[in-house]
């Protein structure tokens, strides 16, 4: 059932005028961000008609843009993403360790996202290895599964990376698992000063290869002298790695992933209202336990804070990490179950699409939502673009 408000009635009302007063300010990816989520099951991208044969009802099906930003978008693919990653699962704790960046890389980051969130996860996938590897920890070689996510509560610029690790890991000589101490993963205080060690390390390589760009507050930083100054004051802040409490078993990690691995920066139904130009949305501040608010923000400032989160196009936003590195995932998995005695997951079936999304999302859509009948295609609903406005050539 479709929510009461989305985020895409935000754009579908205020769209053009964002577009027109920020419109020197948009790059491909936001403008394309946007054009998805206003078409999204609307008829501009076409779909189909189906009919009920029993009762009769006729519904117009359209198609959905499949946009990773759309938050109508994510339900199947989250769905067959974690029916694949429920076969992977080790019969072992598991941990949720959390990298964290000064407010000062935050910065940095926005106007270099491809380049230092690639850092981001690098810096996070060492460090975790490389303290796992020594024999004064676990001395085991881990695995971990990185998601990115670039938002607050509030919609704020703020990326991190939330890591599902198993709790233990296999011996150099790959003939033992190695299991981590009970409800104790690894030291946080020794994984963050590896990390930033790394990540500096990575963020200076970047600027001197001419990788980074700046602008605006930024642009004295492309100074060697003032970057260089930058960096040593990023040496001596506390960067924040915490580890959450073991998970209870398989089901609570896969509930964990399903939250958080194809997530937008806001889901449709935080959306409170949308009037007179203003857009409500619940939030969490953690300042005060978690306690739940409203926030109302002007229409233009919801869309601008929902766009910084827009990623580079064909930028990974999880990634796996150490025996679970999509090269030797199949092979390292097969050796840990051997060695752990686990069981060999059963294989998925092969079935059809709407056999598909009934099983993973329990929604039918062979179900008539009138009398339960069965629903039948019975045409095609052509795409229709919006019209393209008229072309503008900036000279300047």
């Amino acid at each position: 059932m479709r929510p009461a408000l989305e985020v895409a009635d935000v754009f579908r009302r205020h769209g053009e005028a964002f577009r027109r007063s920020h419109g020197a300010h948009l790059g491909r990816v936001e403008r394309r961000v946007m054009s998805a989520v206003e078409q999204c099951r609307t008829a501009a991208l076409g779909g189909h008609v189906e009919k009920c044969g029993d009762c009769g009802l006729v519904r117009h099906a359209y198609n959905s843009c499949r946009n990773r930003h759309c938050p109508k978008c994510q339900g199947l693919a989250r769905a067959e993403w974690l029916e694949a990653r429920q076969a992977e699962l080790l019969p072992v704790p598991y941990y949720h360790v959390v990298f964290t960046v000064p407010p000062q890389v935050a910065d940095i980051a926005f106007h270099n996202k491809r380049v230092v969130y690639a850092i981001l996860f690098r810096a996070a996938a060492e460090a975790l290895r490389a303290i796992a590897a020594d024999p004064r920890h676990l001395g085991a070689e881990v695995g971990a599964v990185a998601v990115l996510h670039t938002w607050g509560q509030a919609l704020q610029h703020h990326p991190h990376l939330h890591c599902i690790v198993p709790g233990g890991g296999l011996a150099p000589d790959q003939t033992r698992w190695v299991s981590c101490r009970p409800g104790f993963f690894l030291p946080v205080r020794v994984i963050s000063r590896r990390f930033r060690t790394l990540f500096l390390a990575r963020l200076r390589v970047a600027f001197a290869a001419g990788d980074l760009r700046f602008s605006g507050a930024l642009t004295a930083l492309m100074a060697p002298a003032a970057f260089a100054a930058c960096v040593t004051a990023l040496r001596g802040v506390e960067w924040v790695v915490y580890a959450k409490r073991p998970f209870a078993g398989p089901d609570q990690v896969l509930a964990y992933l399903g939250r958080y691995t194809h997530r937008v920066a806001i889901a449709n139904s935080r959306l409170t209202g949308i009037d007179d130009g203003r857009v409500g949305f619940t939030w969490k501040d953690y300042r005060q336990e978690g306690k739940t608010k409203v926030m109302t923000l002007a229409a233009e400032e919801f869309m601008r804070r929902f766009l910084l989160h827009a990623v580079p196009d064909g930028f990974h936003r999880i990634r796996h990490v150490g025996f679970l590195a999509n090269g030797h995932r199949a092979a390292k998995l097969a050796l840990c179950r051997a060695l752990l005695a686990a069981p060999k997951p059963e294989p998925s079936p092969v079935e059809d699409y709407r056999k598909r999304h009934r099983r993973l999302t329990g929604h039918d859509l062979a179900i008539c939502p009138n009398c339960g009948g069965p629903m039948q295609e019975c045409g095609v609903l052509p795409s229709r673009p919006p019209p393209r406005p008229p072309f503008w050539c900036d000279s300047s």
